[in-house]
Parts: C-alpha cells; structure tokens; sequence
C-alpha cells in the first residue's frame, strides 16, 4: 500500500498542471493591476457602495440558504429512494443550468408578468429591480450548496445515535436539536460558507433579474462587468475591482476556516 509520500509521477505531474491552471490566471490578473491607483479605486464611493451591496445581500442569502437549506438536506437525507433522488436531482438544476437561464426563470414567476409577480403587482409588490431581486437571485443558484453539504452530513451519521437518544427520553425535536444538528455543524458550517461564496459571486441570474441599478442592485460583479465596457471607467480598473473582490472572498474563506479551527 503506498504511502502518502509515493505518488506516483504521472498523478504529481497532471496535479501540478491543475494547480497552474488555477493559479496562473491569478497571477497575471495581478500583474495587470495598477497598484499605484489602486488605494484610489478601492476607496472609491462606487466600490464601496457595491461591495457593501454585495456582502449585504450575500449575508442575507447565507441566512435564507440556512434556514431552507437545512431543513431540505435533512430531509432528502431521510426520505425514500426514490423520492431522495427526485429531489436532489431538482435541487441540483440550479447547479446544472447557465445562470443566465436562473434570470428568466425568476422572471417567469416573479416578473411583471410572471406567474406570481402578476399577483404581487396588484398587492403592490414589485420586486425585479429591487434590492430583495438580488438576494432572491442569489439564494436560487447557492441554496443547492447547502443543501448537499447537509444531506452528506446526515447520511454519514451513525444511524444508531438517534435510537439511543430517544431510548433515553428525548422527543424527536430533542434528537434534533441536541443530537443530529451538533454532529452536523461543521457541515452547515461549510456549506454557508460555499453559499456565502457563491452569493457573493453570483452574475448571470442577478443581471437578468435584478437589473444593473447603482446603489441598488449593482453588485461587485456587475460593477467589475460594466467598468470592463465602459461604461464607467475602463478595463484597468475592472482589473483592480476583480482583485477587490477575489481578496474578499478569500478573506471570508482564511476568517470561516480558522473559526472552525478553534471553535468547532
């Protein structure tokens, strides 16, 4: 049985290949950046209004994500066979699909027009174009991260655990929650974290369905976007917001990374 110092060449060769193919587009996105203006651009009050915007609604959509999220992984974990793979399938769509397709599907039920956006509009609620457009645009394409994170969780769990539990006196809520949801932690830990991520990086679905508004629902990706046209500055500085926004996210990932370390 080889060790773990013995990998063989070929696998090290084809991992160090991976490993260039990611972090070379990296490098030279910061070797394109003008360091010089870069304190400027960071600064700036359209940076900061977007980047707010986007840890805002990421945040928001993280806490959504949880709260459905949990509760669909535990019970796709649960359910029958048949039914467990119908349902992850349909929750695994918005993985699958281009976002911008994620965008159109959104405008179709909660457009102007769409299914229930029509509803909405005669209660006076409009809701493409819109701050909450954004979140919901963003819990469409990251719920599906939690929710496989959690359902690995519950599956590997000793199936004898919760058995004891009730044996001992506990309710079923009580398994729950002092049971089944604390073996699980680190992995809604880290599917919030992929949530959160992908929230905060989502496009296609949020252009589609929220619009590119300043201060409205201009996120860090729709704002790199429209500097890289044109329409506001030039591609200079969409280089420098790419760098903002990467940083970001690895700044999130080493802070979600060390709490777990030292609190779970």
């Amino acid at each position: 049985m080889l060790g773990r110092g013995h990998t063989p060449w070929p696998i090290t060769v084809l991992a160090a290949l991976g490993l260039l193919a990611i972090v070379a587009p990296l490098v030279a996105l910061l070797l394109r950046v003008d360091w010089v203006e870069f304190p400027s651009v960071l600064l700036s009050s359209d940076v900061l209004a977007a980047l707010g915007l986007s840890f805002g609604t990421a945040l928001v959509a993280t806490a959504v994500c949880i709260v459905l999220g949990v509760p669909l992984g535990i019970a796709i974990a649960r359910a029958r066979p048949r039914a467990a793979n119908v349902t992850r399938a349909l929750v695994l769509v918005p993985l699958l699909m281009p976002p911008l397709v994620g965008g159109l599907a959104l405008l179709s039920l909660l457009g102007r027009n769409g299914l229930l956006g029509s509803l909405l509009g005669a209660l006076g609620i409009t809701l493409p174009f819109t701050t909450p457009a954004v979140v919901i645009a963003q819990v469409f394409v990251a719920l599906p991260f939690l929710v496989v994170s959690v359902e690995q969780a519950v599956r590997a769990v000793d199936p004898r655990l919760e058995p004891v539990a009730r044996t001992l006196g506990a309710s079923r809520q009580g398994v729950l929650w002092r049971v089944t949801l604390p073996i699980i932690r680190p992995a809604i830990v880290a599917g919030a974290t992929m949530s959160f991520s992908r929230s905060l990086a989502e496009f296609g679905a949020t252009a589609l369905f929220a619009g590119n508004v300043e201060g409205v629902t201009r996120t860090m990706p729709l704002a790199i976007y429209s500097v890289f046209n044109g329409a506001t500055g030039g591609p200079e500085q969409a280089y420098a917001l790419a760098v903002i926004l990467v940083a970001s996210a690895v700044a999130v990932l080493i802070a979600v990374r060390g709490w777990r370390v030292n609190g779970l």
